[in-house]
């Protein structure tokens, strides 16, 4: 009989082309589908046994904290059906004055920045017209994106199709096909968009018109995580970790391999414990990128050759930050770290939230937020790790790493809630 963490991690490890099945296999961190795990477990513990109850699962409860500031909601709008309980990385992005988010269904919407008044709305479903006039629109399965540039705004989705529309006006210019889901954000730069999918295609298009630029095949393990490293493009690169639990770079322009780079660190006998993928996008600061793995370490890497300068064993889905000389994760179980990026030496842990679903952290003025499965928002003091503030946002959860923009966070909930929030 699997443990509950191999029982959880084995629901988070689904193959990359079982999404469009119509059940509640889809439904990835589902809190509902936690909940069951945990009454089976509990109830497996309540058996008969000598062995000591495993605590290691169970869900932190919230403790009372000293709250030193309260935030400020500026405004607040709805994006549709949001995500649900499905996988995907859909969050706000901020361009050319104006708020842009999406989602699952189709719904791409952009606000003002300040007042967050509607400026536009389109709907992408059933965009290529094959359904019948009687016929239910079918969900776009937005996942990828959006993202921002050359007065455009491009995003992904389940089926595997690319769009970019008008940032002024919402406008549909363009639609391409790739082989494979877009799960994950595009990456754009001179004028070329890249996109990776969870069939292990690398494909780059020509942002004005969506023509083919290069593609890429790369390895896909037989079992992996449910969700892919966005592109990062720097130096006339691009960077992009793999479920083999490398990190490689291709040349933007052609789409040749430079140099690869190991950060997982496979260590099991099965497949399911040899699980090493890198999900998260790189993070580049100056010379060095800062990449992690789900299973393995925390890297510092030297851009130009890929040298390796230091690792720690750190595990992580969710994306990396940087304020200063110190980075920040939020590692498989909830913990929140500050390390060194010169040393990789840690400064200090958070571990109050253990197993919360808690999303990756972004730093704000001086503090750190990071949200849960259960809908709160918790500040952080960059200096100690300390809670200082917490704002319950909703309860259908945040998956996502906030966005934020001139120290406002713009946070997206799994129903579609979309709130500006200003730090005192």
């Amino acid at each position: 009989m699997l443990s509950f963490k191999e029982t959880c991690f084995k629901i988070d490890c689904l193959r990359k082309n079982s999404l469009r099945s119509n059940s509640l296999k889809n439904k990835i961190f589902s809190r509902k589908l936690l909940a069951v795990c945990c009454l089976v477990i509990g109830v497996s513990a309540c058996s008969s046994t000598d062995e000591e109850e495993d605590t290691s699962q169970l869900v932190a409860e919230l403790t009372d904290i000293t709250q030193q500031f309260k935030p400020e909601v500026l405004w607040e709008k709805s994006v549709g059906d949001g995500v649900d309980e499905y996988f995907s990385r859909i969050k706000p992005v901020v361009a050319y004055d104006k708020v842009f988010s999406a989602s699952r269904d189709g719904e791409v919407v952009a606000f003002d920045l300040v007042s967050g008044k509607e400026q536009w709305k389109v709907d992408l479903r059933g965009v290529d017209k094959k359904q019948g006039f009687f016929e239910m629109k079918k969900s776009a399965l937005l996942s990828g994106g959006p993202i921002a540039g050359i007065n455009r705004i491009f995003l992904g989705s389940e089926n595997g199709d690319v769009f970019a529309l008008d940032a002024q006006t919402g406008e549909l210019i363009w639609q391409s096909k790739v082989r494979g889901e877009v799960i994950a954000a595009p990456a754009l730069d001179s004028g070329i968009l890249v996109v990776n999918t969870s069939s292990g295609i690398l494909k780059a298009f020509n942002a004005s018109d969506g023509s083919d630029v290069w593609t890429v095949e790369q390895e896909v393990p037989p079992l992996s995580l449910r969700g892919i490293s966005a592109p990062v493009i720097a130096s006339g690169g691009v960077l992009v970790g793999s479920a083999d639990g490398t990190l490689s770079v291709y040349l933007l322009e052609k789409g040749q391999q430079g140099w690869s780079t190991d950060v997982g660190v496979a260590t099991g006998s099965t497949e399911l414990e040899r699980v090493i993928d890198v999900d998260t996008s790189a993070l580049i600061f100056g010379d060095k990128i800062f990449a992690i793995s789900s299973r393995g370490n925390l890297t510092a890497i030297e851009l130009r050759s890929g040298r390796v300068l230091w690792k720690r064993q750190y595990s992580s889905y969710r994306q990396l930050s940087i304020s200063g000389n110190i980075l920040y994760l939020t590692d498989i179980k909830g913990h929140i770290y500050a390390i060194d990026r010169n040393t990789g030496l840690e400064r200090w842990s958070q571990l109050s939230l253990t197993n919360r679903g808690v999303t990756g952290p972004v730093p704000v003025g001086k503090y750190v937020v990071v949200g849960d499965f259960e809908g709160y928002l918790h500040w952080l003091d960059q200096d100690t790790g300390e809670i200082v503030s917490r704002y319950f946002f909703d309860g259908s959860g945040i998956y996502t790493t906030p966005m934020v923009n001139k120290e406002i966070l713009y946070i997206q909930s799994r129903d579609g809630d979309l709130q500006a929030i200003k730090t005192p």
